[in-house]
């Protein structure tokens, strides 16, 4: 097995045009080794960026639930608690680092990728497009409404391939629906599906009107695109579009004024247009979705039934829209909030006498939202901080089978460093996304 992937490391590489020592054009992985040790992102090698990213997490896993069953430490350390839980910590936290960036490199290749299918999607309903107007023209005969609405569905593929390729390595066609927080955007993609709906319908009509020799004809697909007909249609693609814009304001708003808490995903995935940042699914976001797509579905079927106009979305279906968004904004503006202590006390373990707090001394703050929606991942974990007064203290993670015990939510528990003065000090929290909880006080003893 060793021998057929170095073959076929070594094979791929001259077909990278590196040399017999590994010239220029060898790749090589984050670490500066040659060869594909999960750096590579050809995509078509057991050494690509995703077999990497996979070993990467193997190995994490394992020497997390080696380390919590007490294996691996090293004799050193382990007469003390306080310094073996910290060079466990740091083991992991430079084994989560690793994780972290193979997972990036995964991220990135996989977008590298999606242009192609982005590309692949729009023409396959292209495809199924044509087969659906074939298979419903036998008996009723080829008609100019056919050809228009198969040009006016070619032309925004081919706009949309060019732009996929423009913008390949984000996430080709839809790198407009992906956010800031590198996740797809429930907003903006229920706002570009009424809007591609909306241009389809009115390229449908182009293309009829430059088709249609009757002057009579021509002025009844003008007056097809009359507002009294489409007032329903033009209503939801204005909100809906007004929504997306809203919310990014929103959003940013809150995340600068402290007040939401973001964590920038490893790669956009479809269900993030249906959960939160935490993978939960989200009923605000699942009821817009819903209602959003089967009021489309509707307007496709009434365009499809009468091309020579506008689809006139029914007003009650309509206001079911305005509903569902007008929900879903409401829910942008609850959800999160920041982070707060509401007490530390000193940790005590079987055994001790109740004292107060000293140096060298573990205490547990107690209080909510320390650890942000997405930041679950012990590469996030590890990035927690806890101000001990001037000191700044990395919260140590504590590994348990399945997971961690420390740092939660709700719990975090840190040491006292020697360097803390004795007195009144503050204690404060600074989570992964970068938010301050409020300021406590405490007092320590000599």
């Amino acid at each position: 097995m060793a021998v057929q992937e170095a073959g076929h490391g070594a094979g791929h590489g001259a077909g990278s045009g590196a040399g017999p020592g590994g010239g220029p054009g060898a790749r090589r992985g984050p670490g500066g080794g040659g060869g594909h040790e999960g750096g590579c992102t050809c995509g078509d090698c057991p050494h690509g960026a995703r077999t990497g990213h996979r070993r990467a997490v193997a190995a994490f896993l394992a020497k997390r639930d080696a380390l919590a069953s007490g294996q691996g430490l090293p004799s050193g350390v382990a007469h003390s608690a306080s310094a073996s839980r910290q060079w466990v910590s740091d083991e992991l936290t430079q084994s989560a680092d690793l994780v972290a960036e193979r997972a990036r490199l995964d991220g990135e290749a996989w977008l590298g990728r999606l242009w192609r299918y982005t590309a692949y999607t729009v023409w396959g309903t292209v495809v199924a497009l044509l087969l659906v107007q074939a298979l419903t023209a036998i008996g009723a005969g080829w008609t100019a409404a056919r050809t228009a609405g198969l040009l006016a569905a070619v032309v925004p593929a081919a706009l949309l391939t060019a732009a996929a390729w423009r913008h390949r390595t984000r996430g080709g066609a839809l790198a407009p629906v992906i956010g800031e927080d590198n996740r797809l955007s429930t907003s903006r993609a229920v706002a570009a599906g009424w809007v591609l709906l909306a241009v389809y319908a009115v390229l449908v009509l182009v293309g009829r009107l430059a088709l249609a020799s009757d002057p009579g004809r021509r002025d009844e697909l003008v007056a097809g695109l009359e507002l009294a007909r489409g007032a329903g249609l033009v209503t939801v693609v204005a909100v809906v579009c007004g929504v997306a814009v809203l919310v990014r304001r929103v959003v940013g708003l809150r995340v600068l004024g402290q007040r939401l808490q973001k964590v920038r995903a490893d790669r956009p995935r479809a269900a993030d247009l249906l959960t939160d940042d935490a993978g939960r699914g989200s009923f605000t976001d699942i009821q817009y979705v819903v209602v959003g797509a089967a009021a489309l579905v509707f307007a496709a079927v009434r365009l499809a039934r009468r091309p020579d106009r506008l689809p006139d979305l029914p007003w009650a279906l309509a206001v079911l829209v305005l509903v569902s968004a007008a929900a879903y904004v409401a829910g942008k503006y609850a959800e999160g909030g920041r982070p707060v202590i509401l007490s530390v006390v000193r940790a005590r373990e079987a055994g001790d006498l109740d004292a107060p707090i000293r140096t060298g001394d573990d205490i547990e703050i107690r209080g909510a939202g320390f650890v942000p929606p997405g930041a679950q991942g012990p590469a996030r974990l590890s990035r927690m901080v806890v101000r001990i007064g001037a000191v700044h203290v990395h919260v140590p993670l504590v590994p348990v089978a399945g997971g961690f015990s420390n740092p939660t939510d709700a719990v975090l528990t840190v040491p006292v460093p020697v360097d803390v003065e004795a007195g009144r000090v503050e204690v404060q929290v600074v989570t992964a996304a970068g938010v301050e909880t409020n300021r406590y006080g405490i007092e320590v003893t000599e």
